[in-house]
């Protein structure tokens, strides 16, 4: 097997430097060929990978492998039981199955690991696969793992703050607050003690009212003087930095750790918190034994002391405005109306500040609609300014109508990218392959992202159906991979991947499901998110491309696409390694294929000289612009305000007209009422319903009937008029 090795990565190029006459492998040119072909396809892999061989476990690993060895010394031509000693205990009986000849795939597996100063907790998804020679045998095992860390840390952190939201939501005194966050973040981090205490202003004494205790340790309730735990402790405090001790057996003097043991403990966290530039509470995890304390108990005690206090502050503003309020009522019993009136007041200030985020988002979606829509008017307004000069060339007449025109386009789309993020946009669902549909669509990324991109598309054996709004689907996946393009910036690898009969995890707190889910996958090789960043990536006009570059609408249709479907959307990254994307649809079983659609173009000898159109439409602009688009189009109009003149006009029989075109939301029976009731007075009634938005279509889609966004063009009119026509 000549010139096998002829990968250009790093790694090939340290295993042809490498001695492996001194290893248990031999020299290079003795190698058997199965395991020469394994080497090759494993450094062909942009995926993390390392070969385990022979009985010596002599390991071989790929550029995307060194990642996850971290510090550690050269792995190359070690035994992977050498290399990983520190977890051997509970790596070697999934190793073992594997030269047994039983593949192992784990998720999330968590491990103890020695590969920088301090030995850390972290999670892989991997797959041991057994390598077997020509004749069948077992002779060594390939990893193919996936660093998921960060993954399980924020879902841990958004659980146990999800856990201590809920627990504190209505709560009406900063005892039960503590009591509760003490005791869930002290059982999240299995820790001996959590307390909260107050500062006194001379930032020296504080109090601790209350704390949680694990069995046996005991309560440090009580006053205390900062001074009396050692300048380390006072230092790191007033300056606001979290005071961070893993033994002060080890670490502090004599007398200093013996304050800390005289409350039984041994290791501590202790996070201070400063306002308006003052010490002003503490709030500490303790444990009896020393411990290392890692950077995520760290980052969530810092979250928790600052959300901790935020609650803490609010009930106690609110008890001081009931005290204020009692104390006021009790000395003007006779201005019961101000009493009356000050209390409702009060419930609206209490109200406002639980929608303070809530108003935070709408402020934000309001300001970037006022951008956008201000942008797009000024277009129109300066093409219908310069419409209106005398004298102005055919050229440039068209060219300023083509700008109104094309304004309006945009306008459109924005609006049908806010009504996506809302799950209010108008849905066609239909059953489709959704293999077959990203086979189609990652041909055609192949263009839309550029030669530098590759783009590679794994499918499922088998087909797997969902039943949802195809368009809406090609848009979101579409959105998803020019967000990675551009992440990317123009180059790398982007990889589709579809699996059916999943389960729906848990997702940003929302609920999953053991129901079978699709799940499509889109996963880049980007510089990946930032988390402060990943949190906010779905929000509408959230965007950290440059002005001009990005709308920051095009992640919210997708999260919005993917609610309305019955479904959710995740997304993991990882920082120089790249970013997931995993769209989850509900699954549905195959349906026989419905019916080719007529063509869109209409027929060119279509009369309209005798065709009766009742519109429908309460709007009087509105309704007298349709009705003149349609005398201009050659229809003969009747036009009816609400649909209750519409069915009178209509007649018992429906056959007065031989087409109905009507707006949906009207006071009283709306049009997608009206068309039912025209249906059940005759069968082949055409007619087409139009809205700019609709709670009713959102919810339930288009009834059957033909359907037309707003805004609307005479040439869609005329379009959806002929096919309702030729449908019916």
């Amino acid at each position: 097997m000549m010139n096998w090795l002829q990968s250009s990565s790093d790694m090939a190029e340290r295993v042809r430097l490498h001695d492996w006459a001194a290893t248990p492998l031999g020299p290079l040119d003795q190698w058997p060929d199965v395991l020469k072909t394994t080497v090759a396809l494993c450094f062909a892999s942009s995926f993390p990978q390392a070969i385990v061989w022979g009985p010596h476990l002599t390991t071989l690993y790929n550029d995307a492998f060194i990642p996850i060895l971290g510090n550690k010394p050269s792995a190359l031509g070690r035994p992977f039981s050498e290399i990983w000693s520190e977890a051997w205990e509970h790596i070697s009986p999934i190793a073992d199955a594997a030269f047994q000849g039983h593949a192992t795939y784990i998720e999330n597996f968590p491990l103890v690991i020695e590969r920088g100063l301090v030995p850390e907790q972290a999670y892989f998804t991997f797959c041991y696969s057994p390598i077997r020679d020509a004749e069948g045998r077992v002779v060594g095992l390939l990893d193919t793992v996936s660093e998921t860390t960060a993954t399980v840390f924020l879902a841990r952190r958004l659980s146990v703050l999800d856990a201590i939201g809920h627990a504190v939501a209505n709560a009406a005194d900063a005892e039960a607050i503590m009591t509760s966050t003490t005791q869930l973040l002290a059982e999240h981090l299995q820790v001996s003690n959590c307390a909260y205490a107050d500062m006194d202003a001379d930032e020296d004494g504080f109090t601790i009212r209350d704390n949680w205790t694990a069995p046996g340790s005991p309560s440090i309730i009580g006053r205390y003087s900062l001074a009396a735990f050692g300048t380390t402790a006072v230092n790191c405090l007033r300056a606001g930095e979290p005071l961070v001790i893993h033994d002060n057996l080890r670490e502090l003097p004599p007398d200093e750790s013996a304050t800390f043991q005289a409350l039984g403990v041994t290791a501590t966290i202790c996070m201070p918190l400063i306002k308006n530039g003052r010490l002003t509470a503490l709030m500490a995890v303790h444990d009896k034994s020393a411990r290392l304390w890692s950077p995520y108990d760290l980052a969530l005690l810092r979250e928790v002391t600052e959300r901790s206090w935020a609650h803490i502050e609010r009930v106690r503003a609110d008890a001081d405005v009931r005290e204020g309020l009692a104390a006021y009522a009790e000395l003007n019993t006779t201005l019961e109306q101000r009493v009356e009136e000050r209390t409702l007041a009060l419930a609206q200030a209490e109200a406002a500040l639980r929608q303070s985020q809530k108003l935070e988002a709408i402020g934000q979606l309001t300001g970037g609609v006022a951008h956008d829509f201000n942008n797009l008017l000024t277009i129109i307004r300066s093409s219908v300014d310069f419409l209106r000069q005398p004298g102005l060339s055919e050229e440039r007449r068209q060219r300023y109508m083509g700008a109104v025109s094309d304004t309006v386009e945009r306008a459109s789309k924005l609006t049908s990218q806010l009504l996506a993020f809302a799950r209010r946009q108008p849905l066609s669902p239909e059953v489709f392959d959704v293999g077959q549909r990203v086979q189609n669509i990652g041909e055609m990324l192949e263009s839309v992202t550029g030669a530098r991109i590759r783009v590679q598309v794994e499918l499922p054996p088998q087909p797997c159906f969902a039943r949802v709004d195809s368009s809406q689907f090609e848009t979101a996946l579409i959105n998803i991979a020019l967000n990675a393009r551009d992440a990317m910036d123009g180059q790398g690898t982007l990889a589709l991947r579809v699996a059916g009969d999943r389960t729906l995890p848990r997702i940003r707190g929302d609920a999953g499901s053991h129901q079978p889910y699709i799940v499509v996958s889109l996963a880049d090789t980007g510089p990946g998110i930032a988390a402060d960043t990943v949190e906010r990536i779905f929000e509408p006009f959230f965007t950290t491309k440059a002005v001009g570059k990005g709308t920051g609408l095009g992640l919210s249709q997708v999260f919005g696409f993917a609610k309305q479907s019955g479904g959710n959307i995740d997304v993991a990254s990882t920082l120089g390694q790249g970013s997931v994307f995993t769209l989850y649809l509900p699954q549905v079983e195959a349906q026989a294929a419905a019916p080719a659609s007529l063509q869109e173009t209409p027929t060119p000898t279509h009369d309209t000289s005798q065709c009766r159109v009742l519109i429908v439409e309460d709007n009087l602009e509105v309704g007298r612009f349709a009705s003149q688009i349609l005398q201009d189009l050659g229809y003969q109009t009747t036009w009816a305000t609400d649909a209750e003149q519409a069915l009178a006009l209509a007649g018992k029989d429906a056959m007065a007209f031989d087409v109905v075109f009507s707006d949906v939301v009207m006071p009283g029976i709306t049009g997608v009422a009206m068309a039912k009731l025209l249906r059940q007075r005759r069968a082949d009634l055409p007619v087409v319903l139009t809205s700019g938005y609709s709670d009713e279509l959102a919810e339930d889609g288009y009834e059957g009937f033909e359907f037309l966004a707003k805004p609307y063009s005479a040439d869609q009119v005329s379009r959806v008029l002929i096919k309702a026509m030729l449908k019916d």
